[in-house]
């Protein structure tokens, strides 16, 4: 890294680095020693192994996490797929600054650094009905600039975005990798003409762009945006070292689906935060076979359900570290 060109990207991610099996399997047996009965935390059980596997650690901890944010323009925006102008995009990035939004008090609470990204939001992409969104120049300048974000040694990482129009880019990549209809929602509030339209502009978009079908990467690079291009440099970076990853909703999903497809086990280092309120979403999760932890109806975007969740990982890391084993405490474990 950094990538200079898409062979070299596509080399990295058709090969993901495995995780470490020993480490896991050190946690696993430090839960089933547990005083408790076995399964009764249910999913927050496997919250640790998980940590263990793509920290490469058998004791996992929650030292260095961060939160980011990547934030773009698109071009098919001006085709009133947002009741929002694009130059929202680029006051919600200030807000960030000041600490004004959600996300700065989530991630606040959850312990978590937090880092906005913006990407050229002077120059929007291009409009995808009509053009790809990116050359491959741009493309891979956006998948780097996420490789950049991410720093060796965190711990645990978090992936959102901010950009006005990206739920359309979000759904017309869903609709490429995945196939079928229906995958536009109604993102920032769109009324029934306005779902309607974004629903026809997918439709314009995979009949311009044959070759999203048949190509992950060109999914990303003809129907996605800087964001989200960004979103799958910093995925596949933390793979390579030994970050986990919680993803936020539908858009952040969408950008790394790319990565299941092209490579079994692609996103194994990926949780999914929350099931985004967004049309579509668990539909995705349950094509990449993932299940998001939290499910509260949330649709804001900007990382907010990923950042949610480091809460619910830190308990879940507290009681497989804190809590006594049978036999230290004891107690008579379960009967043979």
């Amino acid at each position: 890294m950094p990538f200079h060109d898409l062979k070299a990207l596509r080399e990295a991610a058709l090969h993901p680095i495995p995780g470490d099996d020993a480490a896991a399997a050190a946690a696993d047996s430090r839960q089933a020693r547990l005083t408790k009965p076995p399964g009764s935390l249910g999913r927050l059980e496997g919250i640790p192994a998980w940590l263990a596997r793509w920290q490469s650690r058998s004791e996992p901890r929650l030292e260095r996490v961060a939160v980011l944010v990547f934030a773009g323009n698109h071009g098919v925006a001006a085709q009133g797929v947002s009741p929002y102008p694009s130059a929202v995009t680029e006051q919600m990035v200030a807000n960030f600054a000041a600490g004004g939004g959600a996300i700065n008090q989530i991630a606040r609470l959850g312990g978590a650094a937090l880092h906005v990204v913006p990407l050229e939001l002077d120059r929007p992409t291009e409009d995808f009905t009509e053009r790809p969104a990116m050359d491959e120049a741009d493309f891979l300048a956006a998948v780097n600039a996420g490789v950049a974000a991410v720093a060796p040694g965190t711990d645990l990482l978090c992936l959102g975005e901010m950009g006005i129009g990206n739920t359309t880019a979000g759904a017309a990549m869903a609709a490429a990798l995945f196939g079928g209809a229906g995958w536009a929602g109604r993102g920032t509030g769109l009324d029934d003409a306005g779902l309607a339209r974004k629903e026809a502009l997918v439709r314009t978009a995979l009949a311009r762009h044959p070759e999203a079908r048949q190509d992950p990467l060109q999914a990303a690079r003809c129907l996605g945006g800087r964001e989200l291009a960004a979103i799958l440099g910093a995925t596949l970076a933390a793979r390579q070292r030994g970050i986990p990853v919680l993803l936020d909703g539908f858009t952040c999903t969408a950008a790394a689906a790319p990565l299941a497809l092209l490579a079994p086990g692609g996103l194994d280092h990926v949780l999914i935060g929350h099931l985004s309120a967004e049309s579509g979403h668990g539909r995705m999760a349950a094509a990449l076979d993932l299940v998001p932890l939290l499910d509260l109806g949330l649709r804001l975007g900007e990382g907010s359900g990923a950042a949610l969740a480091i809460m619910l990982v830190r308990a879940a890391l507290e009681c497989h570290r804190g809590m006594a084993s049978f036999a230290s405490a004891g107690i008579a474990g379960p009967a043979a």
